[in-house]
């Protein structure tokens, strides 16, 4: 089999996600049509079983929403661990201001981020795959994973974890869209890509009191100001700089009139951070931080880190093997070095199951606008379709010769 498995070209590859390329183009415009929020991905979830189910797969639905699917040999078959594909099918809630036929036909909800695109685009490759496995040309079990919920946090990765997606697998691989590259191309980079992202809630309390004798009460607002200039400044020299640690308030609340000091305040924003041992740090440095700049002030204090996603940290052997699928199905100029973002991304929780790499897929027409991702105007160059289907079907491939850069033993 593994013999038969290199004789996979690349013109094989091409060639059969071409076959199904108008049908898949149809499938994501449906999809766009009909965006579904997290945790209610029912009608997106039933659209890709049906399709894997024409193609004489067996999806197995997760509890709630989402699916995996296996396809070709099975490891205890090859003495190697599955590769993993992963999409994700959750909507935004934002209007649609596409402007093409296919918009939403839900109000206030949208496919934003592209989710549409990175499940049609695992759906295309999963049934090129299907087709090699059927021929005897694929060497390593697939799996296919759609999963719910990326838009929340902690995010649905962890749902598809417990549920038992990462079992069995070696390796895992996605695309993201990304509006500001050219159709065509891709970003990848080894090392963390995207960032952790935890939401904060500090709140103060006090007795409160009338601004004219602000030293019989605790000043609350006053409070606040220090933990929204000083804390943040706190992360900067307590954290290693190099980790990327990032504190911005997005809320802040106290009061409700101009002569009265108010007995409870509140401020909420994101911590995020590029480094994951930076990230498990930061929560007793946050708290120890905000204690420290408010004890003054005679206010009682309450913070809240909730655990969000950790960063997506790509491997180095899973990223170059990447690279090389891109260049051999996109050209050879078709690999870039892309930027890091501290955007947070739920695939990093599959990661801490199995190495593997994130490369962002380019969705702009060359020489047209970039439409950004969680904006009601964003759309997409179609074709990046068919360039995502063959990436992840060629490095599926070649993830499982035994001479690939990265290996995936047993156990």
């Amino acid at each position: 089999m593994l013999d038969a498995a290199r004789t996979v070209t690349v013109d094989r590859i091409n060639a059969r996600v071409d076959a199904h390329l108008d049908e898949l183009v149809a499938l994501r415009r449906d999809l766009h049509a009909h965006p579904e929020v997290a945790r209610t991905e029912r009608r997106t979830t039933d659209v890709v079983a049906a399709r894997l189910r024409a193609a004489g797969l067996t999806p197995r639905l997760l509890p709630g929403t989402g699916l995996v699917c296996d396809l070709g040999p099975r490891p205890v078959a090859t003495g190697r661990r599955r590769v993993a594909l992963r999409a994700d099918l959750d909507a935004l809630p934002i209007a649609d201001a596409c402007g093409e036929p296919w918009h939403s036909t839900v109000a206030g909800v949208s496919h934003a981020c592209g989710h549409d695109v990175h499940a049609t685009v695992v759906l295309g490759a999963g049934l090129v795959l299907a087709e090699l496995a059927e021929a005897g040309l694929l060497s390593t079990g697939v799996r296919l994973i759609f999963q719910a919920a990326e838009e929340i946090q902690p995010g649905g990765a962890l749902d598809a974890v417990d549920a038992g997606a990462m079992d069995g697998v070696g390796l895992i691989f996605a695309v993201h869209c990304d509006p500001k590259l050219d159709v065509g191309r891709i970003g990848s980079r080894i090392g963390p890509i995207t960032s952790a992202s935890d939401p904060v809630t500090v709140t103060l309390t006090a007795s409160g009191g009338h601004t004219s004798r602000p030293h019989l009460t605790g000043d609350v607002v006053f409070a606040l100001g220090q933990v929204i200039t000083q804390v943040p400044a706190v992360l900067g020299r307590r954290l290693d700089p190099r980790s990327g640690v990032n504190l911005t308030w997005g809320q802040v609340h106290a009061g409700t009139a101009n002569n009265a000091i108010p007995s409870t305040g509140t401020v909420r924003g994101t911590l995020r951070c590029l480094d994951v041992r930076a990230w498990e740090e930061a929560a007793t440095v946050l708290r120890e931080a905000v204690e420290h700049v408010v004890a003054p002030y005679r206010v009682e204090v309450e913070v809240i880190q909730h655990r969000g996603v950790p960063p997506v940290e790509n491997d180095a052997g899973a990223t170059r093997l990447i690279d090389i699928a891109g260049r051999e199905v996109l050209g050879p100029d078709a690999v870039v070095l892309t930027e890091q973002s501290l955007g947070g991304e739920d695939f990093g929780w599959l990661l801490t199951r199995a190495p593997g790499a994130m490369v962002r897929l380019g969705t702009r027409t060359p020489g047209g606008r970039t439409h950004d991702i969680h904006q009601g105007g964003f759309t997409i160059d179609e074709r990046a379709i068919g360039a995502g289907a063959r990436l992840l079907a060629r490095v599926a491939v070649l993830a499982g010769l035994p001479d690939a850069q990265t290996n995936i033993p047993v156990g």
